[in-house]
């Protein structure tokens, strides 16, 4: 994977997919990526929900909203940097509830 927005499309087809697994979390995250390829991505891993995961609009009831920059989300996705120490060293920050967050780890691997 090379980019954020691929990473993002695999997800949304992850999800699609199979839409039980992606669901699990039942929350909405909200991705504020900076740097080189800044944007927001919103996914809605609401229960029930079945199509239309993936927005690239901000929104109000995320449930957690993790900004990380591009360079560090994909060290991460690549396994260079561990999540947890980039959480540590103030590479990513969360706002709202830090236990959705935990799910990262299991969205990450969907895109695999």
């Amino acid at each position: 994977m090379t980019t954020v927005n691929e990473f993002f499309d695999k997800i949304n087809a992850a999800a699609t997919a199979n839409p039980a697994v992606a669901t699990e979390a039942d929350a909405i995250f909200q991705f504020n990526i900076t740097g080189a390829e800044e944007g927001v991505y919103v996914l809605d891993l609401s229960a029930g929900k079945t199509a239309d995961f993936l927005s690239r609009e901000p929104n109000d009831a995320a449930g957690a909203k993790i900004t990380v920059s591009s360079e560090d989300w994909l060290s991460m996705l690549d396994g260079s940097l561990d999540a947890m120490a980039a959480f540590m060293g103030g590479k990513i920050t969360i706002d709202g509830d830090l236990n959705l967050a935990m799910n990262l780890p299991k969205l990450m691997k969907l895109a695999q």
